[in-house]
C-alpha cells in the first residue's frame, strides 16, 4: 500500500530584532511538520546572516509555516485538540489546558497577570504536535479556585506550591518552561527548588534581573509594597481598572488590530469578582520578594548553565528590553530575539515566537 502526502506551506516574513554573542544576527526557518520525525528534522534547520555589531542590527526575517494541524496518513489533517481540565490540589479547584503526546516532552507555560492559561490558547496546539502541553491557572486566576484571603496567603511562593501540587499530580518530573509576568517567579521557584527537573527556559517578558524595570509602570508598585496605605494604595488599584488591562494589550503594538479584545475583556471580567482587587494587592505587596529571590535564581543560572530562550517585545513598557538582554550575564549561550511588539507579544506574533520555540527546543531537548 502506498500513499502520498502533500504539504502547502504558508510562508509569513517577520522583522525580529537578535542579540547573539559572537556577533551575528540569527534567523530561522522554523516551518511546520508533516508529522513527528519531518518535524523533528526541519526544527532545527538554522541559518546565520552576518551583522556588523551586537546590538539588534537590521532586520532579521523568520519563515513560519501555520501549524494548527498535524497531517494524517491519507494526507487529511487533524486538528490538535486541546483538553480543559480541572483537578483539586489541597482542596483548590486548579484549572489547566493540556495538549499533545503524554509520552512527549513536556512544556509547562505559566501566564502572568491579569491573565490566565488563556494567553496560550493558540501557542497550545502550535506546539502540541512534538510536546506534551500543560497551561494552569494560577489560583485567584482564570478559573482556578479564588479562595478569600483569609482562606489562602497569597504570596507567589504558595502559588508554586500549588504549581509543584498539580505538576506531581499529572506525573511529570522533568520539563521545560515558558515563563511570562507573573508566571516568571513561580518558574525561578520551582527552577531553585528543582533544579534537575527543568530542561529549558523560555522567556517572554518574564525578568529575572532588576535591569528592564519601567519605573512609570513599578514605582507604584514598590511604593505600595513599602508602605501599604491610603496614601499609596489608588496607584495600584489604577492596574486593576478597564483602561490599564487593555494598555497592556495594546501598548507598544504596531497594529492594534491584530490584538482580540476578548483578551482584556475576559481578563477584566475575572479582576471585577468580589474580593478579586484584594488579592491582586496581596499579590502586589508580595512582589518584592520575587527580587530578593533573584541572586539565588542567578546561582542556579551560573550553576545549571539551562539553555535559555528569551523572546521579548522590543517595546515592552513593563519589562523593558533590558531585562532581556541581562540574562546573558549569567547565561552566555542563552538565545534572545526582540520583536516589534509590546507586553503581551503571543497576541501579535504569535507565528515568530512559535517558531523561535519549536527551534530553540527541537536543538536543546536532544
Amino acid at each position: 500500500m502506498s500513499f502520498a502526502i502533500s504539504l502547502v506551506l504558508r510562508v509569513r516574513f517577520y522583522p525580529a530584532f537578535v542579540i547573539d554573542g559572537d556577533g551575528a544576527s540569527e534567523s530561522r526557518w522554523m516551518p511546520g511538520g508533516a508529522g513527528n520525525a519531518l518535524s523533528s528534522w526541519l526544527d532545527r534547520i538554522s541559518f546565520r546572516i552576518p551583522s556588523r555589531n551586537m546590538a539588534y542590527r537590521g532586520l532579521g526575517m523568520m519563515c513560519r509555516t501555520e501549524r494548527r494541524s498535524q497531517i494524517n496518513e491519507t494526507g487529511g489533517s487533524e486538528m490538535i485538540p486541546v483538553r480543559h481540565l480541572t483537578v483539586s490540589i489541597d482542596g483548590l479547584n486548579v484549572f489547566y489546558r493540556e495538549a499533545g503526546p503524554r509520552e512527549a516532552p513536556a512544556i509547562v507555560l505559566l501566564h502572568g497577570f491579569p491573565s490566565s492559561s488563556h494567553m496560550f490558547r493558540n501557542l497550545i496546539p502550535a506546539l502540541a504536535d512534538r510536546y506534551h502541553v500543560i497551561a494552569p491557572d494560577h489560583i485567584g486566576f482564570g478559573y482556578s479556585s479564588a479562595p478569600s484571603l483569609q482562606e489562602f496567603p497569597y504570596t507567589f511562593a504558595a502559588l508554586t506550591d500549588v504549581t509543584i501540587g498539580l505538576l506531581g499530580h499529572l506525573g511529570l518530573d522533568r520539563y521545560a518552561l515558558y515563563v511570562q509576568n507573573y508566571g516568571a517567579p513561580i518558574g525561578w521557584h520551582l527552577a531553585t527548588r528543582f533544579p534537575d527537573r527543568i530542561t529549558a527556559i523560555v522567556t517572554q517578558s518574564g525578568n529575572a534581573y532588576v535591569d528592564g524595570f519601567v519605573d512609570t509602570f513599578w514605582s507604584g508598585l514598590f511604593a505600595y509594597a513599602a508602605a501599604p496605605g491610603p496614601a499609596t494604595e489608588p496607584a495600584v488599584r489604577a492596574a486593576l481598572t478597564p483602561e490599564s488591562v487593555r494598555w497592556q494589550y495594546l501598548n507598544g503594538v504596531p497594529d492594534p488590530s491584530l490584538v482580540s479584545p476578548d483578551t482584556w475583556t475576559l481578563d477584566q471580567v475575572l479582576l471585577d469578582r468580589p474580593g478579586n482587587a484584594e488579592i491582586q494587592l496581596r499579590l502586589f505587596h508580595d512582589y518584592p520578594a520575587n527580587v530578593d529571590l533573584y541572586p539565588s535564581v542567578h546561582e542556579y543560572f551560573r550553576t545549571s548553565q539551562v539553555p535559555l530562550l528569551a523572546v521579548w517585545g522590543a517595546n515592552d513598557e513593563i519589562f523593558g528590553p533590558d531585562g532581556a538582554r541581562a540574562f546573558r550575564r549569567d547565561l552566555p549561550d542563552a538565545e534572545i530575539h526582540f520583536l516589534d511588539a509590546g507586553h503581551f507579544a503571543l497576541e501579535s506574533h504569535l507565528d515568530a515566537i512559535t517558531g523561535y520555540i519549536r527551534g530553540f527546543l527541537g536543538r536543546v531537548l536532544t
